[in-house]
């Protein structure tokens, strides 16, 4: 006979949507008839919007705040989903133990739940009980968690560079090394914190088993991701362009113009200044440009390949089903839907995903068309049941409008808000902290 805690249903759910900037934070409050178990998803960010960073308290020390009142100063479990500091940059805990990290630590999660890329024992080189290796398979993840590690030491490097070539590449390119460079960055002190926090660690593949079975009675837990290296072997290739299932307009190469032609040597050095000869002077900011254009390049590629190792996780309680993928691109979805021995489960699980946390703050591949197809919920049509899309995100950051690859992507957007019931953190005004949204279930 089933014990009694196992037997309880959450009665309704309420979903915190904290205003970050560009970054993730959720809060998951299920409400049990005699109690509330509360879950964080993430906490991160790499800009606040500007109305939060006036002077007072720090944005994110205020954010944990909030946390920690609405919870009554205990998480149940807290989720990781992936090692980017847009996620986990409010776990950082300071010297003098008042830090956004510790306040966090304080609330004494019962679980931590992580992908199957952040253990321990794989860096260790042992392996850990439950860990998704198969025998002869720790070697390379081993390998691939160990060239992760390599990522940030390049994010780093080129974060470093982009401070010598301040006056040699255009504004633009410089803005989007730094914010991706920053991003990539190992964020040890907050690697660290997670670790010795919590009283259980799960770390997480696909199709594994969640561990929060008995922090969230009634409630199940599907991992959709990140597949295994042995799941999917090119776990760590981002994909540029795909018109089939991307949020691609119709190619700029080919779409006519209103605007007057670019100038073709707008921003030449000055003549006048430069002692290299006339015949080359025009050539050299060109050839600036193109190094910090390659660089950008291969940063793109490291936050591609981190963004694969994203938790994908499916909640369903109550008859509702609420999906968050973090970070998760193309590739993580490519195996869940046409590779995974139980992709017609798993498709039957999303078309009836009643909330959508935008997967990548709304970038180009993170939410394939495929995916988006799938949602049955999905209507132009306000009412009842209509799909609800959760965009945590801050316009301008990353990507490149004339490229077609910023985030929030425009061709996206206009879909998320004529097809769901959008609550973008980005609408929020003024210090608003966070959006509030109660779940009957």
């Amino acid at each position: 006979m089933p014990a009694k805690s196992e037997r309880r249903q959450p009665t309704a759910l309420t979903l915190r949507t904290y205003r970050v900037g560009f970054g993730d934070c959720f809060l998951l409050t299920f409400h049990y008839p005699d109690e509330a178990r509360h879950v964080l998803i993430d906490c991160g960010t790499v800009a606040f919007p500007r109305s939060h960073t006036a002077k007072g308290r720090p944005p994110m020390l205020r954010v944990v705040e909030d946390i920690r009142d609405q919870c009554g100063g205990k998480l149940h479990a807290v989720i990781v989903t992936h090692r980017h500091r847009d996620h986990l940059s409010g776990f950082k805990p300071r010297k003098d133990g008042r830090g956004p990290g510790d306040i966090l630590k304080a609330c004494d999660p019962d679980v931590v739940l992580q992908p199957w890329t952040e253990d321990p024992a794989l860096a260790a080189g042992a392996a850990a009980p439950g860990s998704p290796r198969t025998p002869g398979s720790h070697q390379t993840a081993r390998a691939f968690t160990r060239a992760l590690s390599d990522m940030h030491r390049v994010a780093a490097a080129a974060l470093a560079e982009t401070k010598r070539m301040r006056a040699d590449v255009q504004k633009n390119i410089r803005q989007q090394l730094e914010f991706l460079g920053e991003d990539n960055l190992r964020n040890d002190a907050a690697v660290r914190n997670l670790m010795t926090m919590g009283r259980r660690h799960v770390y997480a593949h696909a199709g594994s088993d969640a561990g929060l079975a008995r922090v969230l009675p009634g409630v199940t837990v599907h991992v959709l991701g990140p597949p295994t290296l042995e799941q999917a072997g090119d776990l760590h290739r981002a994909r540029a362009v795909d018109q089939a299932e991307f949020w691609h307009l119709q190619a700029l190469s080919s779409a006519p113009s209103t605007r007057r032609p670019r100038a073709l040597f707008k921003g030449a050095l000055d003549l006048r200044t430069h002692a290299a000869p006339p015949q080359v002077r025009w050539f050299i900011p060109r050839v600036r440009n193109l190094r910090g254009e390659s660089l950008l390049d291969l940063v793109r590629v490291l936050d591609g390949a981190m963004n694969n190792t994203s938790l994908v996780l499916l909640f369903e309680v109550g008859g509702k089903k609420l999906l968050f993928p973090g970070d998760a691109q193309i590739e993580s979805w490519e195996y869940a839907l046409r590779r995974a021995e139980n992709r017609e489960e798993v498709k039957r699980l999303l078309a009836d995903v009643h909330v959508y946390k935008v997967g990548h703050h709304g970038s180009l591949n993170a939410t394939p068309k495929s995916l988006w197809r799938l949602f049955r919920h999905r209507s132009p049509a306000r009412g009842a049941g209509r799909l609800i899309s959760l965009l945590s995100t801050l316009p301008g950051k990353h990507g490149r409008k004339e490229r077609g690859t910023e985030v929030p992507r425009e061709a996206l957007l206009k879909e998320l808000e004529r097809h769901s019931e959008l609550v973008s953190t980005h609408a929020l005004r003024g210090r608003t902290l966070r959006h509030h949204l109660i779940i009957p279930l």
